[in-house]
């Protein structure tokens, strides 16, 4: 049997650093903290990542990485089931990195390389968006006009960037539930694409109440921390 190589330090370090930081949010972990869950020294984090800053740019390019190719499959999609499945797609890539929304006007507030490049990221994700919704009245799915399009894809980034922070306040001490990203990203996308409703027609209306038929238990109703 082959025995696999160790992982990278590095590779380590960004991976417990990203449970830390959903599990408790960025500002309430500290590299001292990181370092000792590791079970490596401080210096250790330091010579991979000198600043904590930088731990938290390496996890957003990594986001963005596994974003971009997302959106760029998204050009394809043309009916109520592609975009119920990139909806799912969007919130649960949020979820794996959801320190990133939790905590996004303070970490924008003090690092400029997440600020720039988030902004770049948000027009793409927006533009994506737009061009769905375009697609779908083409196809004479939706039943808006250009205005009505810009508001729902402005509505939908909004629902994307803060349902984590919703679901939050919602129930706080099971957020830091693992198990509940599953879970949190069907209500999500379920939310999401329930603001299309009013501008489908009636057979594209039934489809999507089929799609999103299941009773989904809101955080308030979970029982298990």
């Amino acid at each position: 049997m082959v025995k696999k190589a160790p992982r990278r330090t590095a590779e380590r370090i960004l991976e417990v650093s990203l449970d830390l930081f959903n599990r408790f949010g960025e500002p309430n972990v500290s590299t001292t903290l990181i370092s000792s869950a590791l079970g490596i020294s401080p210096g250790n984090l330091y010579y991979h990542y000198p600043a904590k800053d930088e731990l938290v740019n390496a996890l957003f390019d990594r986001y963005e990485n596994e974003l971009r190719p997302m959106l760029s499959e998204a050009n394809g999609i043309k009916d109520l089931n592609g975009a119920w499945q990139l909806l799912q797609q969007l919130f649960e890539l949020g979820w794996a990195h959801r320190f990133l929304f939790r905590d996004l006007n303070d970490l924008l507030s003090k690092n400029r390389h997440l600020e720039t490049h988030f902004q770049q990221i948000q027009i793409e994700s927006l533009s994506t968006l737009v061009h769905l919704l375009q697609r779908l009245q083409s196809a004479g799915i939706l039943i808006m006009d250009g205005g009505q399009i810009a508001c729902t894809a402005a509505n939908l980034m909004v629902i994307l960037n803060y349902w984590f922070s919703y679901e939050y306040v919602q129930a706080p001490r099971l957020a830091a539930n693992p198990e509940r990203g599953q879970l949190s990203s069907a209500r999500g996308a379920q939310q999401a694409l329930g603001l299309l409703s009013p501008w489908l027609k009636a057979e594209d209306r039934r489809f999507l109440q089929d799609m999103s038929s299941s009773k989904l238990p809101s955080p308030l109703q979970a029982t298990t921390p």
